[in-house]
């Protein structure tokens, strides 16, 4: 009987490891293959040899190495800033009473919303015109400071924008699921808290972080995981040229090589594909790693 109801549960899970292996591992080994097969040809499906000259063209290319400096600056800078914001957020609609469910829905609306339109909101904002400097500059000038070109402007302008614009796309999600992490804590501990005459500040470190810890985890792992896959926030904002703007990604890398202005070279595309795999790979084992002592030390 209990042979029979693993079996069972085998043909249960078959599609969806049919699925997986069709979609993902077979595309994923595919990649790997490719970018070892050096002068790949996808028409004639052809390549004149093969070793480690993929990883070496990759590695050795500026464009590429400045998309990998624009994707750990905005992983670095868009992942904590987004999980903080977050859960301060959660925190002060999970305390009000009055209009919680219109402040959820009025900082959830940026999720559901068009990346692309909500990107050229912000080139608007943001993008000196021969007409107007953007309602950000006209609000420096207010305050006494200079205009900045802040979309064809210096890097650090251009830097701020993705990261201020990925931030906000990012930031409804997080929102959500900490709001619902935080409603389904035990009012208990905080009712036995409050007893003893305990501060708001203690409670919040002291029950309401250990109780929520698995969401924040989760949201920094998919956090960091999207931020290396950015790639419509650059588009949005600065337009397809990435490399001439120096704002590309690792993800805006891999599709200039198969599509784009320099495209038609998938074996380069493999080998970068592969190396931001490995990163991504990386953090993930490390955060979990240090999850995992974390969990052992709190036991």
């Amino acid at each position: 009987m209990k042979k029979f109801g693993s079996l069972k549960a085998w043909l249960y899970l078959l599609p969806a490891i049919l699925f997986l292996g069709v979609f993902m591992v077979y595309p994923l080994f595919d990649v790997f293959v490719y970018s070892f097969e050096e002068g790949y040809n996808s028409a004639s499906q052809t390549y004149f040899g093969t070793g480690m000259y993929n990883y070496s063209y990759v590695l050795h290319d500026p464009y590429f190495l400045q998309a990998v400096k624009n994707t750990f600056i905005l992983v670095i800078i868009t992942v904590p800033l987004s999980t903080g914001l977050a859960l301060l957020i959660s925190v002060g609609l999970t305390a009000i009473r009055p209009l919680r469910n219109l402040f959820q829905t009025i900082y959830f609306l940026p999720y559901v919303t068009n990346t692309l339109a909500v990107g050229l909101v912000f080139m608007i904002l943001f993008k000196k015109t021969a007409y107007s400097d953007g309602l950000v500059n006209l609000l420096i000038n207010l305050f006494g400071g200079k205009s900045v070109d802040f979309i064809d402007g210096p890097y650090w302008a251009k830097m701020f924008v993705l990261c201020f614009y990925t931030v906000w796309v990012v930031l409804p999600f997080k929102i959500l699921i900490l709001t619902s992490a935080l409603s389904s804590v035990n009012q208990e501990y905080y009712n036995a808290a409050r007893v003893d005459g305990t501060s708001s500040f203690r409670i919040f470190r002291r029950i309401t972080l250990p109780m929520i810890s698995p969401m924040i985890f989760y949201l920094v792992i998919t956090g960091f995981i999207g931020a290396f896959k950015a790639y419509s926030d650059a588009v949005a904002l600065f337009g397809t040229n990435l490399n001439a703007a120096e704002m590309n990604t690792i993800v805006g890398y891999v599709y200039d090589m198969l599509y784009g202005d320099s495209g038609g070279y998938p074996s380069y595309a493999s080998a970068a594909a592969i190396i931001l795999f490995a990163i991504v790979l990386t953090i993930t084992s490390i955060n979990l790693l240090a999850n995992k002592r974390r969990q052992v030390s709190i036991l």
